[in-house]
């Protein structure tokens, strides 16, 4: 049995493009099956419940809701858009601190000090019959507070 170099590079070749194949094929069918996931909506509870200028913590949710002066609501990412540590809410500030890197985000969580480069993320808000639902499926990034953020009851 003699051992042929040409034939062993051809086979080698072909398996590792049938290899390639296989993982271009997976890695298009899982992002549609993400573009078809269904919205996860998170109820808060309902409006009537929640304090003006207060920020309320959701650990199941991953995020914190806050409500402002004016009566808009925004929940944004308890991950820090640095390395996805988990933000502390300051309530001196009114704003959120990352014990990891020292990050600090306004209570709009805009970015008062680096290494972070970018808001904390927000999550989507409808409120359907007095109720807060946040979609927690979705994080929206961002590159400053915009007030279309907030959402109105």
């Amino acid at each position: 049995m003699s051992f042929d170099r040409r034939k062993f590079i051809k086979r080698l070749i072909i398996a590792a493009a049938a290899i390639e194949g296989f993982f271009l094929i997976k890695g298009g069918v899982s992002k549609v099956s993400h573009i078809e996931k269904k919205k996860e909506l998170f109820n808060a509870g309902n409006v009537n419940t929640f304090h003006s200028n207060k920020t309320y913590p959701f650990v199941t949710g991953q995020f914190f809701l806050r409500r402002f002066k004016d009566g808009g609501f925004l929940a944004m990412s308890v991950k820090c858009t640095h390395l996805g540590c988990i933000v502390d809410s300051n309530l001196k500030t009114g704003g959120y601190n990352c014990p990891c890197h020292r990050s600090q985000f306004n209570q709009f969580g805009e970015v008062l000090a680096a290494p972070a480069t970018r808001p904390l993320d927000y999550f989507p808000i409808t409120i359907e019959n007095g109720e807060l639902l946040i979609d927690t499926s979705a994080p929206v990034k961002r590159k400053s507070f915009d007030k279309s953020q907030l959402t109105y009851a």
